[in-house]
């Protein structure tokens, strides 16, 4: 099992349920592929780099897990048709 980070940016125009929502499919998302969530970090409403879809600021939520090395695949390809997530990066954590 590998160690995995996947950041999440939401759109800033959705109620929090509906964010709330949006983290609780990532999450079965990546339990779907044989990965086991372990932390979330919520850095909350952050300004974005440069305009996205016509906002200036977004919700950023980074999810650690553990998986075998064919599920970032898998999880980036559902993440990325999701209609709510505006960027997402899913990277290899090092030990």
């Amino acid at each position: 099992m590998n160690k995995y980070e996947l950041c999440v940016v939401l759109s800033a125009k959705i109620e929090d349920d509906e964010r709330a929502a949006t983290l609780e499919k990532v999450q079965k998302y990546i339990t779907r592929f044989g990965g086991t969530v372990t932390n979330i970090e919520e850095w909350g409403k952050k300004r974005l780099a440069y305009e996205i879809q016509k906002m200036k600021e977004a919700y950023y939520y980074f999810v650690q897990f553990d998986a075998e090395s064919t599920a970032p695949i898998e999880i980036e390809n559902r993440v990325r048709i999701m209609e709510n997530v505006i960027r997402f990066l899913c990277v290899r954590a090092d030990a």
